[in-house]
């Protein structure tokens, strides 16, 4: 328990200082030369040069692309790393960094950290993350307000016609106003169009 509140105030402590920021979210197993890595690297960059910081996860494939790309373009890079035996080390592009031993304390970190959320193709933990804030959104815990993009039209296309097709046509689980929640784009630079003017967080949260 004790445990758990420590991770959390030095967690807000440690974001306190860093106020327009993006998060990076996608799979830990994509590499340099990969289209999405490519893209996801451009997009850091191109959030940097406009001022941002750029907030990962702090592991290796679409988290090092993006700390990489911030750190290429001349930005604030910041890792909040996740403590496993395998697959998790932080990336050499990294420029600050807080570890965390429980997923949900880094998972409401990387929430509290940005103004806008940019998502790339990934496993499990990355589906986990995205319906988690959508989760947030819908339920009014975090404001509408904020940036949700899905890059990869392909990879994010499968899922967005299984909630039209099943969730919501089939079983009517949901509402067609959840659709509004995130946009799915193709390109860095469209994702880009979707962030940069994305408000100050201070009023997102209820």
């Amino acid at each position: 328990m004790f445990r758990i509140l420590s991770e959390f105030v030095d967690g807000w402590q440690f974001l306190a200082d860093f106020k327009k920021t993006v998060s990076f979210f996608g799979s830990a197993r994509t590499v340099e030369g990969d289209r999405w890595y490519e893209e996801a690297r451009k997009l850091g960059k191109m959030v940097a040069e406009d001022g941002f910081a750029v907030v990962t996860g702090g592991g290796p494939g679409i988290m090092e692309a993006g700390n990489r790309g911030a750190v290429e373009g001349g930005g604030k890079s910041i890792g909040l790393n996740i403590q496993l035996e395998m697959e998790q080390r932080i990336n050499p592009y990294v420029q600050e960094s807080a570890a965390f031993h429980y997923f949900f304390v880094r998972k409401v970190m990387l929430s509290f950290a940005a103004r806008a959320y940019v998502f790339f193709p990934g496993g499990l933990g990355t589906l986990d993350e995205v319906f988690e804030l959508i989760t947030l959104i819908q339920t009014k815990k975090i404001s509408e307000k904020i940036p949700v993009v899905l890059v990869g039209t392909d990879y994010w296309g499968h899922i967005d016609n299984c909630l039209k097709n099943v969730l919501y046509q089939e079983y009517k689980t949901i509402d067609k106003e959840d659709f509004l929640i995130y946009k799915i784009v193709d390109t860095a630079e469209e994702a880009f169009e979707l962030i940069k003017d994305a408000p100050p967080r201070e009023d997102w949260y209820y």
